[in-house]
């Protein structure tokens, strides 16, 4: 390429063409970009200011005393709480330590009586088969009496019949 093929800039009284136009262009356009976002920056900047100039300190301060004092309240009745929690915890396994305790005493009071009423079942078994056996040994022998007259009578009636 000739020199007159090749685009040529000017800028500020001086004469730029091909790679040094280019970055030339470039430079300017990184200028500008940077100018931009610097005055961008200071309009947030400006306007960032006016809004903290206008922050009331003292009722924030306010606020937070109070939210403070709350917080501290809150954590009292948490206190309380955890304690009150504590206590009926405390009384929930004495109540059932002594349920319990009283549930031991009841069973072994029931075992006992189970075994008594047992023995006493057993004792009545025996002396209603021993009393069976009396009345049966007595009927046994009633039997065997009226047996023995029957016989008696019948005999008698036999050997002479006209007597009776």
């Amino acid at each position: 390429m000739s020199d007159e093929e090749k685009t040529t800039i000017e800028f500020g009284g001086m004469s730029f063409t091909g790679g040094k136009a280019f970055a030339l262009v470039t430079a300017l356009s990184t200028l500008g970009g940077a100018s931009w976002a610097g005055f961008e920056f200071y309009k947030d900047y400006m306007d960032m200011r006016e809004v903290v100039q206008n922050i009331d300190v003292g009722e924030i301060e306010a606020r937070n005393a109070v939210m403070e004092t709350k917080l501290d309240q809150a954590i009292d009745y948490t206190r309380d709480i955890k304690s009150s929690l504590k206590d009926d915890i405390i009384r929930i396994e004495q109540v059932t330590e002594r349920t319990s305790n009283r549930m031991k005493i009841v069973q072994d009071e029931i075992d006992q009586r189970l075994r008594q009423v047992s023995d006493l079942s057993r004792e009545t078994e025996k002396d209603v088969r021993d009393s069976l056996r009396e009345v049966e040994d007595r009927i046994d022998d009633k039997m065997d009496k009226l047996d023995e007259n029957l016989r008696e009578t019948l005999q008698k009636s036999l050997d002479n019949p006209l007597s009776d």
